[in-house]
């Protein structure tokens, strides 16, 4: 576990910080002496968030933003400068995914996932960007992708061309903006056990269990486990590390395990006579 004062006097940028490992990631922040500025499309999530790191005696903003639309995010960053006065970390953590067939995507659902994890990573890289390079005393930008990205994703083909994209991204800027002292990282979980990622990918108790199987390690990760490891990447113990990814998921990207099939086990079990 890292000191308290890790991350003393840093403000963080976190989206998807209202609930899942954006919440967890936002008060290990906080613990570790940031100030949090959260945010994604629901207010009332992000108000939760707040309301626990004030309870911890943090400091935090809730910003509603939705990352497709760039004077949104644009309003996120000049509020969160204005605040707290500068940003050193950024969080690109807001997502969106369902199971579904290449064939039966429909353009909208391609357009969202897409839209959201692509598209809101640039816009709010770019936009805090500039503001760490106007600042001149560097800074991190953290992805949260999939190891999908480099595996691909049979059933999730939207999400898995994205989080590619964002890898490459990942790298791209790493190498453009490591003159300005900033460094960008990525994580890769595997499943974690939050809401979001339940209702999407592992719905049933049956589902659940099928894709726990696909791990080595034999369990779920917990979104603290997420949130130590990007504590230490946005801090000082990691200065030498950049356009690296890390993966957090149990050892189970090296079976090659999908959601899609875990799916279709579990169908094709509850069929059965």
């Amino acid at each position: 576990m890292l000191p308290k004062d890790t991350l003393k006097d840093r403000v963080a940028i976190i989206t998807g910080g209202g609930t899942g490992l954006g919440r967890a990631m936002a008060l290990e922040f906080v613990r570790l002496g940031a100030k949090v500025v959260v945010a994604s499309r629901k207010l009332e999530n992000l108000q939760q968030t707040v309301r626990e790191i004030e309870k911890l005696g943090g400091r935090a903003l809730a910003v509603p933003t939705d990352v497709r639309e760039p004077a949104q995010v644009e309003n996120l960053v000049a509020v969160a400068k204005e605040r707290f006065g500068k940003i050193d970390i950024l969080v690109n953590n807001a997502a969106g995914n369902f199971i579904c067939r290449a064939e039966d995507l429909s353009v909208n659902g391609w357009r969202a996932v897409v839209g959201i994890v692509l598209d809101g990573t640039f816009y709010c890289s770019r936009a805090v960007g500039k503001e760490m390079i106007a600042q001149g005393t560097g800074g991190n930008i953290l992805n949260i992708i999939a190891t999908y990205a480099w595996t691909g994703g049979p059933g999730t083909i939207h999400s898995a061309c994205a989080k590619a994209g964002v890898l490459a991204m990942t790298q791209t800027l790493a190498v453009e903006w490591a003159q300005y002292k900033i460094r960008v990282n990525a994580i890769a979980p595997g499943p974690v056990d939050t809401e979001g990622a339940a209702q999407a990918l592992w719905p049933s108790p049956e589902a659940k269990k099928l894709v726990e199987q696909t791990v080595p390690l034999g369990r779920f990760g917990q979104p603290i486990e997420i949130a130590h490891a990007a504590a230490y990447l946005v801090s000082d113990y990691a200065s030498f590390i950049t356009g690296a990814t890390l993966v957090i998921d149990g050892g189970q990207w090296l079976g090659h395990g999908h959601y899609l099939g875990t799916l279709e086990r579990f169908t094709s079990e509850r069929s059965r006579p």
